[in-house]
């Protein structure tokens, strides 16, 4: 399970602070798909990496009972100036991989070819979507985070997330950040609503899409 207690997180602005989350609190269990919807600055992706531990709250704690994924979609998990290929080889060290697992798997998933000898940083962002996707399905987790990446490029890609994650996971927990309702309606199970830093969790998706299409 994965609990978030009362998390609060704001960031400078100008001479004083804006409090993005005011005390947003939520579970998980495994199997569990969980939606976050919210209007663009409401504070999902925030919410994303907090949970991923990529960010620290102000105050409030995440507990983790079961591995997750770094936040799917975050441009911050790789170093820049490395080529595809070595965020692989890091990737896989840092988690006891086989490395050329994972590289066989990123050659395949990702299709970029030639370009997994260059730098990431001259990536398009769809091309770092690419890699951030394969690199996080190459890895095997309790829980994924996703912040809108399955929306990135084209059918045959979206065919291959489908397939990788929602089917052939389809047994693992997941927090989906999406402004798609139809992606979250037919894959989430529950939402959770942010609005003004607060969150309204629902059992019903039909309700908290409603809910957010009313704001």
């Amino acid at each position: 399970m994965i609990e978030c207690r009362d998390i609060r997180k704001s960031y400078r602005a100008g001479h004083g602070r804006r409090e993005i989350l005011k005390g947003i609190s939520f579970s998980l269990a495994r199997g569990e798909r969980l939606a976050l919807l919210g209007r663009n600055g409401a504070g999902k992706s925030t919410l994303i990496k907090l949970v991923g531990g990529v960010e620290m709250p102000d105050s409030g704690t995440v507990v983790r009972h079961m591995t997750n994924s770094w936040p799917i979609g975050f441009s911050g998990a790789f170093q820049g100036s490395l080529t595809g290929y070595d965020n692989a080889r890091f990737i896989a060290r840092i988690y006891g991989t086989s490395y050329a697992q994972i590289r066989d798997f990123v050659e395949d998933f990702t299709e970029l070819g030639s370009a997994l000898k260059m730098p990431v940083k001259t990536y398009s962002s769809g091309m770092r979507a690419r890699l951030a996707f394969a690199l996080s399905l190459a890895i095997e987790f309790d829980c994924y985070l996703i912040d809108e990446i399955i929306l990135v490029g084209d059918q045959n890609f979206h065919r291959k997330c489908q397939y990788e994650l929602f089917e052939k996971r389809a047994d693992r927990a997941m927090i989906i950040a999406s402004h798609s309702m139809e992606t979250v309606r037919e894959i989430c199970s529950r939402a959770v609503v942010i609005h003004n830093g607060e969150g309204v969790e629902f059992a019903d998706m039909n309700n908290a899409i409603e809910f957010y299409e009313s704001l």
